[in-house]
């Protein structure tokens, strides 16, 4: 941005590497996402370059390509996980598999406190890792300024150069002292904070304005904070004669959602808005399907069919036309949208049909660079009510992804990823079993694929419930995602039964889902959890449904905290779950990463 001090951003594809460039912004500065083979050039006026994390190693044949003569450009750099071993071998250091993979939070211990890098954190402070390679060996000038039980170069600095390495994630809201790294890191920098959301705006209106020209936009509305704060935007910009909304009802939103949506936009002026009932086209799209990116792909391509069939009735010429969606970053991230990313999960904005309108210049995402924070400030620079731009996240595939499909065969883990599961739970006092199901998970910067591990324990209490959780996911294989027992209407093991995306199935989620959120609200606890997912498992106890809660608190969805209630109050809601027909609640007490926010 023009006239703004900025910090580029190398991104190596980690799951972390916009996170970093959000966490900069929201210390007021401008920050910009290159690729590692930028030239000099397009980097000319940048404050400083940050090297991202990413999911490769970097002795690995296929690691990312990068332009090694921006380690030349004259500003401070600051290298992070994999970013700070690239550089460290670049200057003749070696990297190594570590001889421990630290996943979750590891206690720095800072060696040189008067560090600038450092400056106004304690000598001991809990950082979020997230690596299996480490620097086992430093370049000449390196010293070490902080480290960790199992990583000797944690934190690094090359003074004389101003070139800085750190193996922990400051940008993870985990990592206590994060911010004020990187906010001695902007120091260092000699950058002036004077970036915000006011400042976009006309950043915003600019870019859409040269992308869509003279034609018109068409823009899928679910109804969620995204898709709003993008439809009133473009109204605001291209004026409502210009912009036409659809709201697809895909039979899979919550209870009465698409009247609210419609109701809520009415209400606030914005009448260039039509609701179409397609729960049935999606139902015959997901019919025997249980693999969660195959669900996800076939609600992505559906949506985009309803759109073309909508248009049509319409008679509207798609040559005239843009399409719009309120794809914010973490959906393209997590969707492997950058050249060095891992897939995550293929959100449903960003299937093979969607990539085709972008590739054909007909697709317009006017939120893409921003996080969900991001997001709701710009809603209330634009002065969107309060009980729109605060409404809990909800995926555009609804409850698609919050219903786990299977034919029911179990899923066994390999031996050798359990192998000491007991003897661990036994020294450490704690009852439980895995579940014979899978979930999503992101773990080192990649997708895994594994199984919950349940809780039956009552004595463990939220600290309890973290540092078991974190523990169990690093140390065994299998393992991605932890949830405590709650309630259960028997002592015995759930049975696995076939579960498939129907329409019974859905209403039976829509049922608990409305029971959760009325829960929230009615305790005061809506605004002070972020997002709180309701997951119907294929398991049952006494030929009833296992019901998940999976409460978090984030501010931009790349990472997130399992949010803690009342315990009197959870049991209250059981006995109101266990009412309405549900067998048992599990509460998911993990983090994200490795777990994802949502089940699939």
């Amino acid at each position: 941005m023009k006239n703004v001090d900025t910090i580029a951003v190398l991104d190596f594809g980690g799951q972390y590497a916009h996170l970093i460039a959000n966490r900069i912004r929201r210390l007021g500065v401008f920050t910009e996402i290159h690729s590692p083979t930028a030239s000099v050039k397009e980097l000319e006026g940048v404050k400083g370059i940050v090297y991202s994390g990413g999911p490769s190693s970097v002795y690995e044949k296929d690691a990312p390509d990068f332009n090694p003569e921006i380690l030349s450009i004259p500003v401070p750099k600051l290298g992070i996980c994999y970013g700070h071993q690239l550089i460290a071998t670049q200057l003749g250091g070696e990297v190594t598999p570590g001889k421990v993979k630290e996943y979750g939070i590891a206690a720095l211990e800072i060696k040189e406190q008067n560090h600038p890098l450092l400056e106004g954190i304690p000598q001991k402070s809990p950082m979020w890792m997230s690596h299996g390679d480490m620097v086992s060996k430093t370049p000449e000038g390196y010293k070490v300024i902080a480290t960790t039980k199992d990583c000797e170069t944690a934190a690094v600095a090359y003074d004389e150069k101003q070139i800085y390495g750190i193996q922990f994630h400051p940008e993870v809201t985990h990592s206590q002292f994060g911010s004020k790294l990187l906010s001695n890191f902007i120091k260092i920098c000699k950058c002036s904070a004077s970036w915000n959301m006011k400042s976009y705006l006309p950043l915003i209106t600019e870019r859409i304005k040269n992308q869509v020209q003279d034609k018109n936009v068409f823009l899928l509305v679910s109804g969620g904070v995204d898709s709003t704060v993008a439809f009133v935007l473009l109204n605001k910009i291209l004026g409502p004669s210009r912009v036409q909304g659809l709201h697809i009802d895909n039979g899979m939103m919550r209870l009465d959602e698409s009247q609210k949506v419609l109701e809520f936009l009415d209400a606030h002026g914005m009448k260039n808005l039509i609701v179409n009932d397609a729960s049935e086209d999606f139902l015959q799209a997901l019919k025997g399907i249980t693999a969660p990116e195959e669900k996800r792909k076939r609600i992505g391509a559906t949506f985009l069919q309803v759109k073309d069939r909508e248009m049509s009735r319409l008679k509207l010429d798609p040559s005239q036309w843009m399409i719009a969606q309120g794809t914010i970053y973490p959906d393209t991230i997590e969707s492997g949208g950058t050249k060095n990313a891992d897939l995550i999960k293929t959100h449903h904005n960003r299937v093979k049909e969607v990539l085709d309108l972008m590739e054909s210049g007909l697709l317009l995402e006017p939120l893409a660079d921003l996080y969900k924070d991001e997001v709701r400030l710009l809603g209330e620079e634009l002065g969107i009510p309060h009980n729109l731009v605060w409404r809990h996240p909800f995926p555009g595939p609804g409850l698609g992804v919050r219903l786990l499909c299977t034919d029911g065969t179990h899923a066994l883990p390999k031996k050798e990823d359990v192998d000491g599961l007991i003897p661990y739970l036994k020294e450490h006092g704690v009852e439980g079993y895995l579940l014979p199901i899978q979930s999503v998970g992101v773990q080192g910067d990649g997708r895994t694929y594994a199984q919950p591990f349940l809780i039956t324990s009552k004595n463990l209490d939220w600290k309890g419930c973290e540092l078991f959780s974190t523990e169990l996911a690093n140390r065994f294989k299998a393992i991605n995602r932890i949830v405590k027992e709650i309630g259960a209407d028997s002592s015995e093991e759930p049975v696995l039964i076939e579960q498939l995306p129907t329409r019974a199935a859905f209403d039976s989620l829509r049922k608990f889902d409305h029971i959760c959120t009325e829960f929230l609200q009615e305790h005061d606890l809506y605004e002070k959890i972020w997002q709180m997912p309701v997951v119907q498992t294929p398991l049952q106890i006494n030929q009833k449904p296992c019901i998940v809660m999976r409460p978090v608190n984030s501010s931009e969805a790349m990472t997130a905290n399992f949010a803690e209630i009342d315990f009197n109050l959870l049991e209250k809601l059981w006995l109101s779950l266990k009412e309405a027909g549900a067998g048992a609640l599990w509460y998911d007490v993990t983090h994200k990463p490795p777990g994802t926010i949502e089940w699939e």
